[in-house]
């Protein structure tokens, strides 16, 4: 009896422990994945606000806003033309309003009973992108367990789950980009296609079933090979440069098929699924065409023709073996035979479809290998490669990608070693290497790694636990040996301790609380906001009353010529292109350039333009449909006697940024060559140092000449607005071993610097709280190591209208020989900042003398006219005086008046004249001494730092999938 309680208790327990080892991944994959999504939205409190106003994490996110509340409105299509973005043609944007956003929406529908809120919208939003990340464990978890077994499948996920890199900072809450889904869905395809070439692999289609129609034995390999071609549409959907997986997939089919021709082994079953899969891909991606063209940011013809390509490619590699065989010659010139063709083919597309050549070619060099970034990606922080990849791959997985490399040389090593070797396995070997190549392209296809990281380490795992005999039922785990238990811990340590405490230095769940707002985001959104207040709705200029035709929200065909036609009353807003996307959402105007970095380079061209004559030929030839980077002759031919088009640009965006550390990057697009900088002596301590400093040609360049100079001595610029919010703009040094390196342009928000205070009138300077003892002559120290130096003290944003101007005329009985004319007039700012606008000119022999001024001295016309309302207004009328240098180089007047300038006058270019009477000594001076340096923006010596180290981020990291 007690032996028959034994056996049923040894029953129970093998029972169990069977059931166990059956479904005990199953609340392990949960775990991990309420970890990665917990993790995700640790600081989602600091992206919601008590008024409801968005707060997101990246640039690019802020435009995913602008397509999500789009196909909100216009459920379920998403946006065919953006016409508020790319002032004066409008933009097709294919890779926002994709299938990334219509999940958000089509989720927000469902919770919001088929109305959502705005606030619905945004907490779906915000969710969203976490939930996806977390999502990614599942596929993840299935390619790791065909590749080595239910262990190796957890091995992959808890990789997935605890790197803290790039997958995860794009992951988290706040980051509303479809990085996340392109990971979803790729891993989902990659899954898809290893099922459909297993399935193949056992039932072995061949041409000559497909013939006699015998689909049981073709039922399982067809079903698979479409849900795998659905599958990597659906990721192709998501983002249209996906098209570079319909790559990877092509070379692992021409290998493929070149081994098994190779090896004997009959290349149809291989070519089945590529045929299949491939061809549904074409089909599906045929029904999402939307922009004529080769374009690979855009859903146009370039996927469906790729994926045609391959499907064909495949079929004709298995019909040439087939004719291989009759021709009897040796089946290892096949493959040679075979890459003499790719060749021939590639030939033949450059001389007769150049366009799609040039497309393949230049996202194989500039996504797949590391050869040519070219210059948009030159000037993206996440677009370039990693200065050190080797650094920066154990930064992102530790030593996981080092073992990675070596369960690919298990995985290589097994048809040497006599074990099975499967086709996916060669799909595997070949994604992997083209992840690690695109990885070592840019930083950001760090998030594309992290699926090769994860899935290959299941077979390094595995292969160890076969090689020290740890693999079985777990019934063994009593039979387990002390050196095993020591080679499994040390496995789980070499993978496993880099990414946790106390190795690593961060772990992914600290870093799930370190996600914030964008910093440009919070900068630019009083800016914005004031804009959309203060401006004339598009489409209304000067009271034209065609804004009705400019929807937000509103519908918009494809123009056939790429160039919409924008009513009268519409107008543009010049900045640089990192803030495009926030002009529209945030401010809902239209911006000249954007994220796309479609017109890039005629936004260059004016920013850095060296005379206001030259800026305004850029402008005028803007609106007539060019870059702008022509010379001034071939500028002035085409604008003529004046512009014909109603498209103009009428104000200018500018932030500290792109006077600081942005400017760099400007300068590449229309003037790589140029020279901006020089060096200049400064005292630190009774030494002085050589550091580099701002030449005039920065200083002449309309950016320097609006931002830091507040449009002083500019005829047709004035600016409107001003943000109660301020950045140190200058030089910076950082003191090291090797002595001060500096750098000439740099910025910082003083928020930033924990610092806090006012703008005083009385010295023209920002007023702080003292420690001399910190202050080194012209240095003003940020850290113990760190200080700027030349340092300006202004508005972190700055809008600038630009207007016809109104000219002052005038004329004096008696001629003064050598004798300047001064306009001047007082201005304040709604922060309270006061400033001084001064124009001159020479006096005309007979006396007589013109000059053009932007400012109004009364704001008599609005919004409800058409125009703005400038939040900078004149203290008092405009001085004019005539004044000559005297011999002690002080300003001597001679005659002097005042007089009013009007709004309309400087709105229409109308005249304004001024009488002027002689001077007398004994009068106060009328104007100040335009030659006398102003204190204007300079740092107070009375400024005090935060004693904590401040680390100035990259001006250019910003984001962008163009």
């Amino acid at each position: 009896m007690s032996t028959d309680t034994e056996r049923v208790e040894e029953s129970s327990e093998t029972s169990f422990l069977e059931t166990w080892e059956d479904w005990y991944h199953i609340p392990i994959i949960g775990a991990v994945v309420l970890f990665m999504l917990l993790s995700r939205l640790r600081s989602y409190g600091r992206f919601v606000t008590e008024d409801g106003t968005p707060q997101l994490a990246a640039i690019d996110s802020w435009y995913h806003w602008r397509t999500v509340q789009w196909t909100a409105e216009n459920y379920p299509n998403t946006m065919p033309y953006e016409i508020w973005t790319s002032f004066p043609t409008g933009r097709y944007v294919g890779q926002f309003g994709t299938l990334f956003d219509q999940i958000i929406v089509t989720v927000a529908m469902i919770v919001g009973l088929g109305d959502p809120s705005t606030e619905t919208l945004y907490a779906v939003s915000l969710i969203a992108v976490p939930v996806m990340a977390a999502l990614v464990a599942i596929p993840v978890f299935f390619i790791g367990r065909r590749l080595g077994g239910t262990f190796g499948g957890i091995i992959s996920i808890l990789l997935l789950a605890l790197v803290p890199g790039t997958f995860f900072y794009r992951t988290t809450t706040g980051q509303l980009q479809h990085h996340v889904a392109e990971v979803l869905f790729m891993a989902t395809a990659v899954l898809a296609m290893m099922v459909a070439l297993r399935a193949a692999e056992r039932d072995k289609p061949i041409y000559e079933l497909v013939v006699d129609s015998d689909w049981d034995t073709l039922r399982k390999p067809t079903l698979y090979s479409v849900l795998a071609g659905i599958a990597l549409s659906l990721y192709i959907w998501t983002w249209p440069p996906g098209v570079v997986l319909i790559g990877i997939f092509a070379v692992f089919f021409t290998v493929q098929l070149c081994l098994d021709y190779v090896r004997g082994v009959s290349p149809d079953h291989v070519a089945f699924v590529g045929v299949i899969s491939l061809g549904v891909t074409a089909l599906v991606t045929t029904l999402l065409i939307e922009e004529p063209g080769t374009s690979v940011t855009s859903f146009g013809y370039l996927q469906p023709a790729t994926a045609a390509l391959v499907a064909a490619g495949c079929l004709f590699m298995a019909w040439f073996a087939r004719q291989w065989n009759s021709f009897g010659v040796d089946r290892r010139y096949y493959p040679v035979a075979i890459g003499g063709m790719i060749v021939v083919s590639f030939v033949a597309m450059a001389l007769v479809v150049p366009d799609l050549y040039r497309t393949l070619v230049g996202n194989l060099t500039s996504r797949l290998l590391p050869l040519d970034p070219g210059m948009g990606a030159a000037t993206i922080a996440e677009a370039r490669p990693p200065g050190n990849f080797p650094q920066h791959v154990f930064d992102e997985f530790g030593m996981a990608f080092y073992t990675m490399l070596v369960g690919l040389a298990f995985l290589v090593a097994r048809p040497f070693l006599g074990r099975e070797y499967r086709t996916e396995y060669t799909l595997v070997i070949v994604w992997s290497l083209f992840l690690i190549s695109m990885a070592a392209t840019q930083v950001r296809f760090a998030y594309y790694l992290v699926l090769a990281v994860a899935v290959v380490n299941a077979v390094f795992v595995a292969d160890l636990v076969r090689l020290f005999n740890l693999e079985g039922s777990v019934t063994r785990l009593r039979e387990v040996e002390t050196y095993q238990i020591i080679v499994l811990l040390m496995v789980v340590l070499l993978l496993f301790a880099p990414l946790l405490p106390p190795v690593a230095n961060v772990t992914a769940w600290e870093r799930g609380d370190h996600a914030y707002p964008s910093d440009d985001a919070m900068a630019w959104e009083e800016a914005n906001h004031w804009l959309q207040g203060n401006s004339p709705e598009p489409g209304d200029w000067a009271g034209a009353g065609y804004d009705d035709e400019l929807e937000y929200y509103g519908t918009y065909d494809y123009p056939e010529d790429g160039d919409y036609d924008y009513p009268e009353g519409s107008y543009g807003v010049m900045s640089w292109w990192d803030y495009g996307h926030l002009i529209t959402v945030q401010g809902e105007r239209i911006p000249h350039t954007n994220p796309f970095q479609s017109n890039a380079r005629s936004a260059s061209s004016f920013l850095v333009a060296q005379s206001e004559d030259r800026g305004e030929l850029i402008m005028d030839a803007i609106a007539e449909g060019e870059s702008g980077d022509q010379t001034d002759e071939e500028l002035e031919a085409i604008v003529g006697d004046g512009i014909d088009s109603h498209e103009e640009m009428r104000y200018v965006m500018i932030d500290h940024k792109m006077v600081g550390g942005k400017f760099g990057a400007i300068t590449q697009w229309s003037d790589p060559d140029g020279t901006y900088a020089g060096t200049g002596q400064y005292a630190i301590g009774n030494d002085d140092i050589e550091l580099q400093a701002p030449n005039q040609n920065y200083e002449e360049s309309m950016v320097a000449s609006l931002y830091l100079e507040d449009a002083n001595d500019l005829e047709h610029y004035r600016l409107v607005h001003e943000t109660d919010d301020y950045a140190a703009v200058g030089g910076f040094g950082t003191m090291t071993q090797r002595g001060i390196q500096s750098a000439p342009f740099e910025s910082v928000r003083l928020e930033q610097l924990g610092m806090e205070g006012s703008w005083s009138n009385e010295t023209q300077q920002y007023q702080m709280q003292v420690d001399q003892s910190r202050m080194l002559d012209q240095i003003v120290p940020v850290s113990q190591t760190q200080f700027f130096y030349d340092v300006h003290v202004t508005s972190s944003v700055k809008t600038f209208e630009r207007v016809e101007g109104a000219t002052i005329t005038g004329s004096v009985d008696e001629s003064v020989d050598d004798a300047t004319v001064y306009a001047q007039v007082d201005l304040e700012t709604d922060p309270g900042r006061t400033f001084t606008y001064t124009q001159e000119v020479e006096l005309a022999d007979d006396g007589s003398f013109e000059l053009t001024v932007p400012y109004a001295t009364n704001d008599e016309l609005g919004t409800e006219d058409g125009y703005t309302n400038s939040s900078v207004v004149a203290v008092d009328d405009y001085t004019v005086a005539i004044g000559t240098e005297g011999d002690d180089d002080e300003l001597e007047i001679h005659y002097s008046g005042e007089t009013d300038v009007p709004e309309t006058a400087v709105i229409d270019g109308e005249t304004v004249d001024v009488t002027l009477e002689e001077f007398e000594d004994d009068e106060d001076e009328p104007i100040e001494d335009p030659d006398e340096e102003p204190d204007g923006d300079e740092m107070a010596e009375e400024t005090e730092f935060d004693d904590e180290d401040v680390d100035i981020e990259d001006a250019d990291a910003n984001e962008t999938d163009e």
